[in-house]
């Protein structure tokens, strides 16, 4: 049996075919990048449409290479957080609001929850702008045509390929609107967001698969037969993927954006543990839930740096950071995209201090990554406060793949801890295919990770084509 992983993440869309093991096929990839649309207003968009043309292109670019034989089963790795208003056709009103996003603002006279504590303890989220509890309201107030249902990215472009797609206990939770022992929409979350627990997409039930919708099973036949299963969030797959399935182990995995992590194994309808209040939670199925922090700045930080500052490229950026000081005068905030919840920090929020004469262009891409470093080495300690820390690291993601330095610089902000670093690039793929198979446990032995040092394995996955 093979495994079509679904990465729909928010600067590409990628489709790898894996074996029953979740390792890699070699050359089963197709990758294509999408635009997202930022403005200095916090704008932080995608084309729904546009998204989904891409996700049919990998899948035709797959069909086509032969990779898609023998598939029996298909994940998804999906962003959470995103919004989109669909119209009573089902087409979309506008675009897709992502977690990028920092426009979205109560409305005036909006309340609050009734008891914020419990509120936090019950979903894992906050009355914030990254959740459908401020969002939808905002919304609506700006959507001039008729609204017949509102989703996520993920519920679109797959509700445009299957029978039917419910939304899945990990995406629901990135809204912010679920109850997550209970594992329903919650009355007082809903209230707030101005919308009834009817009025939501329905909730899929623990086992769900779909199937493609006839047009799409003739379009690709290896598919016709394989079941669909319900969508993880990007940073629960992550965790799995990299190997981090219980509090010993915390995943700080840098993308996109970045985010340090904890999984434990919290069954539906059991107590939930303590949630520190800075932290949030999600739920990674129905049997786990996963706890962190995130930001808006990762591996999107170091690409503005190396445009806009003219960076070398490759074996010489990475040689010219080994020579920077180690006593770096240049601090940097590094909210260059705001902040995530619960922080309210307006995109453009980022800073850099310490300049001098003498300050070098890749003096400022060190300060800018170790500020990073800093943010997530205080949270990780926040998190540790609810177990019996101290865990051991596992640095994961594109970003970290690309950079031994930063790796490095990692390792030195959250020592005395035990830092390690996966080299699977694809640990989102790797990591949703694991939960759909029920082998989260299994994700604890996980082969790739290895030294902070150690160089990024060659990732075969495409190696045919060019990236």
């Amino acid at each position: 049996m093979n495994i079509l992983a679904l990465d729909l993440g928010t600067s590409s869309v990628r489709g790898l075919v894996l074996d029953a093991d979740a390792t890699p096929r070699p050359g089963a990839l197709a990758r294509r990048k999408v635009r997202l649309t930022t403005g200095e207003d916090g704008t932080g968009t995608l084309d729904g449409p546009t998204y989904l043309a891409c996700l049919v292109d990998c899948l035709d670019e797959l069909a086509t290479g032969g990779h898609l034989r023998d598939v029996a089963l298909v994940t998804a790795s999906a962003q959470w957080h995103s919004l989109l208003p669909l119209g009573v056709d089902g087409e979309p009103l506008g675009p897709v609001l992502t977690w990028l996003d920092t426009r979205p603002q109560p409305l005036p006279g909006a309340r609050g929850p009734v008891d914020p504590e419990a509120f936090h303890h019950r979903t894992g989220t906050w009355c914030h702008r990254a959740y459908w509890s401020v969002r939808l309201p905002w919304l609506q107030e700006r959507v001039a045509a008729p609204v017949g249902r509102f989703v996520g990215l993920v519920e679109y472009v797959l509700g445009a390929l299957l029978d039917e797609v419910p939304m899945s206990v990990s995406m629901a939770s990135g809204t912010g609107l679920l109850d997550l022992r209970r594992l329903e929409w919650d009355v007082e979350a809903c209230e707030l967001a101005g919308v009834r627990p009817e009025d939501l997409p329905a909730l899929a039930p623990r086992e769900w698969h779909g199937r493609l919708r006839p047009e799409h099973a003739r379009r690709w036949p290896q598919l016709a037969e394989a079941r669909w299963a319900a969508p993880v969030g990007d940073g629960a797959a992550s965790n799995v993927g990299s190997g981090c399935v219980d509090p010993t182990r915390a995943a700080v995995t840098v993308g996109t954006s970045a985010a340090v992590r904890l999984i434990q194994a919290v069954p539906a309808g059991a107590e939930l543990p303590p949630l520190p209040g800075e932290v949030w939670r999600y739920r990674v199925d129905h049997e786990h839930v996963v706890t962190g922090a995130a930001y808006s700045s990762g591996g999107n930080l170091y690409a503005w740096a190396a445009r806009t500052l003219r960076l070398p490229e490759g074996a010489a950026l990475e040689a010219a950071l080994s020579r920077t000081s180690r006593n770096r005068q240049v601090r940097a905030n590094p909210r260059f995209g705001g902040d995530r919840p619960p922080g309210v920090a307006p995109a453009g929020s980022g800073e850099v201090r310490g300049l001098s004469f003498g300050t070098t262009s890749v003096d400022l891409l060190a300060g800018l990554m170790t500020g990073l470093c800093r943010l997530v080495a205080g949270d990780l300690a926040v998190l540790e406060s609810g177990v019996d820390g101290p865990t051991e690291v596992v640095l994961g993601g594109g970003a970290m793949a690309a950079s031994a330095w930063w790796r490095g610089a990692f390792a030195e902000a959250l020592a005395p801890r035990a830092v390690r670093f996966q080299r699977n690039p694809e640990v989102g793929a790797t990591g949703a295919a694991l939960v759909a198979t029920g082998r989260i446990a299994e994700a604890a032995h996980l082969g790739g990770i290895g030294r902070t040092d150690e160089p990024a394995a060659p990732n075969t996955v495409g190696a045919d084509r060019p990236r």
